[in-house]
């Protein structure tokens, strides 16, 4: 896999933009230096992940049209009461935030073990799939129907935008219940737990992430929580943010700008004021500085033209690499993975999400899915000056 030619220039990109957000072209040169100096270290520290609870059979439909397009020609389609339209891109792959960034930090190196839910039937692809790889398949739960989506990647202007359209299956049942001691164990005994997909576990989202990080707490480990988009799920966000998000039980909340908005959105009046005297990139920094006065958990953004990280009123705000993507969904869970190898290891914040932008921009660019190697990162970032 080759994810360098479509990035080069980065820092004479930083030259020409608005640096208001940024830090300083020096200080990401500097960053830049301490991120290759990391990746060229022979073996890093041995980072044991627990990553929970989703797990999607994911077919990936790249069509070449925007919306306005799309539209006319299924319209045809449905005026002449059926057909067929040929020549669209697809691709079947494992999906679900939970087993994308087990994929992603397993290709890091990382030892991942997934509790997830899914059918016989996923759980022997998922054996098939990471058949090479040093990942533990015993704490999967098979619970009856698989998790289906089916993503539709629409062209943009500058992008490419991802419509998912999901049956979630046994996930929605999902939850404490059926974890058993062997679970916790192993779960206090990871360097991070990291839960994904809450509105996926539509009944019991919020008893497992109580459950779960509650006996991460008794380990050693440090809690991640990505909930991904809330907003199928409601009418149970306002519990949600009272029983877990605003509790010490989470060290790190990982949000894109859509999901930072609507959560501020729910804490501070006073921000949706705002929304239309503020550009959007400005839009979703001010969300994540609502959400860390308001949390106690360190706030890690990413969104398509930056990442930022923040603790109380402390934050680092680095651009993301100007790339060409292939593809539209799955960048989260890149950026997820690369934050966490970082994090491990005792990264700066300027380090860490450059590296995580660097892990997502390479699987962007990655016609196969495949998510990149310590190596690939680091032949990406060499090309990039």
């Amino acid at each position: 896999m080759s994810c360098s030619a479509s990035a080069k220039g980065y820092f004479s990109f930083l030259e020409n933009i608005s640096m208001e957000l940024f830090m300083s072209l020096e200080e990401c040169k500097q960053y830049s230096h301490e991120l290759q100096v990391f990746l060229e270290t022979p073996k890093w520290g041995d980072c044991r992940v627990v990553v929970m609870p989703d797990f999607f059979l994911d077919r990936i439909v790249d069509l070449p049209w925007q919306l306005a397009e799309f539209l006319g020609s299924v319209g045809e389609v449905i005026e002449h009461r059926g057909g067929s339209i040929d020549g669209i891109g697809q691709m079947d792959q494992q999906g679900g935030n939970a087993i994308n960034t087990a994929s992603a930090l397993s290709r890091l190196g990382v030892l991942v073990t997934p509790i997830i839910c899914t059918s016989q039937y996923g759980l022997e692809l998922i054996k098939y799939q990471f058949k090479d790889t040093t990942m533990d398949f015993s704490h999967v739960k098979t619970l009856g129907k698989a998790s289906i989506t089916t993503a539709l990647e629409f062209r943009g202007l500058d992008e490419k935008i991802n419509v998912m359209l999901r049956d979630i299956g046994a996930l929605a049942d999902f939850g404490p219940k059926d974890l058993d001691e062997k679970d916790y164990t192993l779960i206090e005994k990871a360097d991070y737990v990291g839960l994904f997909n809450w509105a996926g576990t539509k009944k019991h989202g919020t008893a497992l992430a109580q459950t779960v990080f509650e006996r991460t707490k008794q380990g050693r480990g440090k809690t991640y929580y990505d909930t991904a988009d809330p907003n199928p799920n409601t009418e149970n966000i306002a519990e949600f943010m009272e029983k877990v998000l605003k509790t010490v039980r989470i060290d790190v909340l990982s949000l894109n700008e859509n999901e930072a908005i609507t959560y501020a959105g729910m804490l501070e009046t006073e921000f949706k004021d705002q929304k239309g005297q503020l550009c959007f990139a400005d839009y979703a920094l001010e969300a994540a500085r609502v959400l860390s006065r308001c949390f106690t958990a360190r706030i890690d953004l990413h969104t398509t033209t930056f990442s930022a990280s923040l603790r109380g009123t402390q934050e680092v705000v680095v651009p993301t690499f100007k790339i060409t993507p292939v593809r539209a969904t799955g960048a989260g869970d890149a950026w997820n993975a690369g934050n966490i190898v970082a994090d491990f290891n005792g990264l700066s914040d300027g380090s860490r999400l450059m590296l995580a932008n660097a892990v997502s921009a390479c699987y962007l660019l990655c016609a196969n899915g495949m998510h990149p190697t310590k190596a690939q990162v680091a032949s990406f970032l060499k090309t990039i000056a």
